[in-house]
């Protein structure tokens, strides 16, 4: 009986060693929206949201991987109930707000092709789309 549950056990980490390695792979390397990305920081775009929030989530997921390189500024408290200074002194209402270097803010989720008309920023075409 102890060595089925050893057997078990093995094949158990086994699994479990292989899923985190295959997420490891599937969330490291570049992602495809990374030079967009980094362009609507260069452009100084910044993208104010809350953790909590569903369309901020909706937002990143756009990006893919390349959402890590957004310039995401977190507005809400740890506990979900307030906002952080750096927002409250930017008067953001809403989440997600998108302010531009122009001064001009787009709230909601906003489409990739808007962005890109506001920063001047190219979203890359994927290979079989050209």
């Amino acid at each position: 009986m102890k060595k089925e549950y050893a057997i078990f056990g093995l094949i158990t980490a086994v699994v479990l060693v292989g899923i985190i390695g295959f997420s490891y792979q599937q969330d490291s390397g570049p992602g495809k929206l990374d030079g967009f990305a980094q362009c609507l920081k260069e452009k100084g775009a910044t993208f104010y949201g809350a953790f909590w929030c569903p369309h901020c989530q909706a937002q990143k997921k756009l990006f893919g991987r390349s959402a890590k390189l957004l310039p995401y500024v977190e507005c809400s408290t740890p506990n979900g109930r307030d906002q952080l200074p750096v927002c409250k002194d930017k008067k953001i209402n809403g989440y997600p707000t998108w302010e531009f270097a122009d001064g001009t803010r787009e709230g909601g989720e906003v489409p990739l092709a808007k962005l890109a008309e506001k920063t001047s920023c190219l979203i890359p075409v994927e290979e079989g789309t050209k």
